[in-house]
């Protein structure tokens, strides 16, 4: 219920756009890197500073308005070039319908490529996130196209998906980012229960260790975490084929721990206005980030659950005041 809770929040298009009126005054500052492309730069700065690398996303996603899109496209451009400017350890992740493939195919698929060159050019990797299920082929198929004129390019499999070891096995000679999947799907398709994503996330995981180009391993659970750097070390798996990955602002002191282990550490650096779908999908994801969230954004004598629908439910009554002057 929680979690339905949660991701019909981040779906509402009107509690969406107040927030993005009222900044990261709601409690997503610790979880979010900034609202603009300097704040982000400070923010991977300080975590290359601690052997730490960073993945950023400019955040946004489900454009249709194609000038919305090509907005999107300049300002992750920008992104690419200030990372150049500033010789930081960073790459792009992004996802698709921010750059419109809800609009266009072939107009996502230009905007993208132009994306890819431009980092291309720089050595900069970039991750093309995977979204719902319903995006899920055409975002394969970019990566298809994308790979015939480029190798800096890489995506996500989703361990929730039943099917995710097929999408493994096909793309296993690209870098492949491995997540559990924060979206709601059917049942069908997706694995309800948290044992069997996590059953599958390890397994999964295991194979493209062995088999695959470059694994990064994105999940916050310190027992799968704790497999698997056993795995790795039975299986003489070396540091230069994997890494492991969390978001920006949720188990730090983790995060620090397996980079002064000497393990590969990458950072996901979400920054932007449109943070509020982005906020809501990660306290959706499983309950306990809802319990990492509210050790570093709400008041430490408030409790979690109250602080995080007080937040929700004055987004709503910013939401009515709006209307109402309209």
């Amino acid at each position: 219920m929680l979690k339905d809770f949660f991701m019909g929040l981040s779906q509402n298009q009107l509690l969406n756009s107040t927030a993005k009126k009222y900044g990261l005054k709601l409690g997503a500052q610790s979880v979010v890197a900034g609202t603009n492309i300097e704040e982000a730069i400070k923010s991977i700065k300080e975590l290359n500073s601690q052997g730490i690398s960073c993945t950023v996303d400019n955040l946004g996603e489900f454009v249709f308005k194609e000038e919305e899109a090509v907005a999107a496209k300049e300002q992750i451009l920008k992104v690419i070039e200030a990372i150049h400017a500033n010789q930081v350890d960073a790459h792009i992740s992004l996802k698709p319908t921010q750059v419109g493939l809800d609009i266009d195919y072939t107009f996502c698929l230009n905007n993208v490529k132009e994306i890819v060159d431009r980092a291309d050019s720089y050595g900069i990797f970039v991750n093309i996130d995977m979204e719902d299920f319903s995006h899920l082929e055409p975002t394969f198929d970019l990566l298809d196209d994308l790979s015939l004129e480029f190798d800096n390019v890489g995506t996500v499999i989703q361990s929730y998906f039943r099917e995710a070891k097929e999408y493994l096995e096909k793309y296993k000679n690209f870098r492949i980012r491995i997540v559990k999947g924060a979206y709601k799907e059917s049942e069908e398709i997706a694995y309800p229960d948290k044992k069997d994503i996590d059953a599958n996330f390890i397994k999964i995981t295991e194979w493209h260790l062995l088999n695959g180009k470059f694994t990064s391993i994105a999940t916050h659970d310190h027992k799968i975490i704790s497999h698997l750097k056993e795995f790795v070390k039975k299986n003489n798996i070396p540091n230069e084929k994997f890494e492991f990955q969390m978001l920006y602002g949720f188990r730090k002191e983790l995060q620090l721990k397996l980079a002064s282990e000497g393990y590969n550490f990458c950072t996901y650096v979400p920054f932007g206005n449109d943070w509020y779908g982005y906020f809501m999908r990660r306290l959706a994801e499983r309950p306990q980030n809802l319990n990492l969230v509210a050790k570093q954004v709400f008041n430490k004598k408030t409790n979690t659950v109250i602080g995080v629908a007080a937040g929700a439910f004055l987004l709503g009554r910013m939401t009515k005041k709006n209307k109402r002057r309209k």
